[in-house]
């Protein structure tokens, strides 16, 4: 499976190296120690699909096109007409065009973090840095979006509440909300004829009543332990815990439909496209019609610092047509209207094209896509100046995207958390959600 890297050459690798494996991959019974699963309490409807794009996509090269600036800024591709009447798009966003009326398409966020490593933090979270932090950093100083989602929400049958796939953005984690709430990562591809999700199914070659007498074994050797009041303190015993919250996951009807992406049609998987992100975007459908309240689906690549038109000519078509199909497929089922989908990276790219035919990091503006869960679709929010440099109309910050999406998960984005010290910290510093996206 190819991972794209950013500017910086940061890759799965670097996570690993850095000590998230197990959060990254690793067997689910190591994973599950680390972290924990999340309570299986009643969860509200809604969920949230966040389409992250890792690098930084171009608002140019995709929401906001520019065809009255000069060619070095409005760039190779020309505005295409959308569903609505007087929007255009960049010319390599064809299929979400054509469902205009189902999006709302906001123009006019920006922040002050011009590099990965703050830029990522801020969107994640909706909180900026502590401290300045450098372009390649893993910085964590406050909980994502989908951990404080798997905190306040739970999931049900058996599965995790919060989902990363393939992997888990820099900033994706639960910092002091604890490991009990990090993601669990699904890094296979689902568009590989044998996928199937490590360790949520028993090993090959093992039945159940093999997994049966397995499980009758372990007991028998557990009636050996200690056995004072002290027991439940006991590591043994907390690891005895994971095992258990392994096995329901393996054992658990709703997780085994869930990642069974083979039972369904061939149309259906054709309509999202056989590639991995085509077939990402039907799992985490499938994740959602399993009660399962937060996926990201993590697409790198997008850090364009040269040959950005052809890199958009080589990759966006399957992509943004994976992103339209979910919306469609979403709307079909009816889950859309419970269904939150939003497209974004860390910030746009500069206004003017530099000697390698590519942009740079510009967090000044951005485009953000959101579709679903009550949004009105059929607008645009918000405006940059004639030539993108920066939003002039409707300005909106990261917490105003925070705050959106929290709302519509049925969280408070004001409410309060605490620190294992007892620290209080507000859950997003501004927690007004975009009035325009709440219907």
């Amino acid at each position: 499976m190819a991972y794209y890297s950013n500017c910086e050459s940061v890759t799965r690798r670097d996570c690993i190296r850095l000590g998230l494996s197990a959060l990254i991959g690793g067997g689910l019974v190591d994973a599950l120690r680390l972290r924990g699963v999340a309570g299986t309490g009643q969860a509200r409807p809604t969920s949230c699909i966040l389409i992250w794009m890792d690098g930084g996509p171009s608002h140019y090269e995709t929401f906001d096109p520019k065809p009255g600036a000069p060619k070095e800024i409005r760039g190779e591709f020309a505005p295409i007409a959308t569903k609505l009447p007087g929007v255009f798009f960049s010319e390599p966003m064809k299929r979400l065009a054509a469902i205009a009326d189902k999006l709302a398409i906001v123009r006019s966020i920006r922040h002050n973090q011009g590099n990965h490593g703050a830029g990522n933090h801020y969107m994640m979270t909706g909180a900026p840095t502590r401290i300045p932090v450098g372009c390649g950093a893993f910085v964590s100083f406050h909980p994502s979006l989908g951990s404080v989602t798997a905190h306040e929400r739970g999931a049900a049958g058996g599965l995790p509440p919060y989902f990363s796939i393939p992997r888990m953005s820099r900033s994706g984690g639960p910092n002091f909300l604890g490991a009990k709430y990090a993601p669990f990562v699904v890094p296979d591809n689902p568009n590989s004829k044998d996928f199937r999700v490590r360790d949520v199914a028993p090993p090959r070659g093992v039945d159940d009543a093999r997994m049966a007498r397995r499980l009758d074994l372990k007991a028998r050797v557990d009636r050996f332990r200690r056995f004072t009041d002290q027991a439940a303190a006991d590591p043994a015993v907390a690891l005895d815990a994971y095992y258990e919250q392994g096995y329901d996951l393996m054992s658990s009807p709703q997780a085994q439909r869930a990642f069974d992406i083979g039972s369904e049609p061939a149309k259906v998987r054709d309509a999202y496209g056989r590639t991995p992100v085509g077939q990402r975007c039907l799992l985490a459908r499938r994740l959602v019609e399993a009660g399962v309240p937060f996926i990201t689906l993590y697409e790198g690549g997008w850090d364009h610092h040269e040959d950005i038109f052809k890199s958009f000519k080589q990759r966006m078509g399957g992509f943004e047509a994976a992103i339209a199909e979910l919306i469609d497929d979403l709307d079909r089922r009816g889950l859309l209207a419970t269904t939150l989908v939003v497209a974004l990276g860390e910030f746009g790219r500069t206004p003017k094209i530099n000697k390698r035919a590519g942009r740079d990091h510009w967090s000044n503006a951005m485009s953000v896509l959101f579709a679903g869960c009550g949004t009105p679709g059929g607008q645009v929010v918000g405006a940059t100046d004639a030539r993108g440099y920066a939003a002039t109309e409707r300005i909106l910050a990261p917490e105003n995207f925070a705050a959106t999406v929290y709302t519509k998960l049925g969280i408070d984005p004001a409410k309060i958390l605490h620190t294992p010290s007892g620290r209080p910290v507000q859950l997003v510093s501004d927690p007004t959600p975009i009035r325009e996206l709440m219907g």
